[in-house]
């Protein structure tokens, strides 16, 4: 049966191992660049960037979005999400346990990467919940594989195809702009957002993949 599954989607089984694996790849060289103290280009780029445009309009907004991926609004979003996938009537019991084995994973990878990088933020701000420390981004891994996996679940749905795409880019640009946002407050490197793109997008892409085929098996 696994070998029937396999030859009758290699084509995608072999994209998904290309984009997994080089977004763990990517991910992998950016922490061994911070492992090592190097500094990055990006980073002094970005920091010039968001001086050149900062505004008490743009502090507020950007403080606004930052809320978006703090880890309160992501837990009880997940909770939420959780509990509307349990009560779906299709698969809904490993929708449920890949959803919950996504969300957990990324937040002990998360927490588990930081202590073992140690890499100190730019400025410490309570108040945007920059504390501790600061690579991979948590506003970054978090809001990716949580909206990310809202965006998964809108294309697995019978939504119309307007729906689908108006969710997956408003949801796209949101993960983007909070994950700008923690470098215009300040609160973290360019390079801890982009590692936290990276490592979320592998983790998310990685547990859809598996989910994809649990799906597939059992269809």
């Amino acid at each position: 049966m696994f070998k029937q599954f396999f030859q009758k989607n290699i084509i995608w089984i072999l994209l998904a191992i290309v984009v997994i694996g080089g977004a763990f790849f990517l991910f992998a060289e950016i922490a061994e660049d911070v492992f090592e103290k190097e500094k990055f280009l990006i980073d002094q780029k970005a920091s010039h960037f968001v001086s050149s445009i900062q505004s008490n309009t743009l502090d507020s907004l950007f403080g606004f979005i930052t809320e978006l991926g703090a880890v309160w609004l992501i837990t009880t979003g997940t909770i939420i999400v959780g509990l509307i996938l349990f009560f779906y009537p299709n698969n809904r019991l490993w929708r449920v346990f890949h959803f919950a084995v996504t969300m957990i994973g990324i937040a002990v990878l998360t927490s588990g990467l930081k202590e073992l990088f140690e890499r100190e933020r730019p400025n410490l701000i309570e108040e945007y919940d920059g504390t501790g420390y600061s690579f991979p981004s948590g506003h970054s891994t978090g809001p990716m594989v949580f909206y990310g996996f809202i965006i998964y679940l809108m294309i697995r749905s019978r939504f119309p195809l307007a729906a689908k795409w108006i969710v997956g880019v408003v949801l796209s640009i949101l993960i983007f702009l909070i994950g700008f946002s923690r470098v215009y407050l300040g609160v973290h490197f360019a390079s801890d957002v982009i590692g936290g793109f990276l490592l979320g997008f592998a983790w998310l892409a990685t547990n859809i993949a598996i989910l994809e085929i649990r799906i597939q098996k059992n269809t």
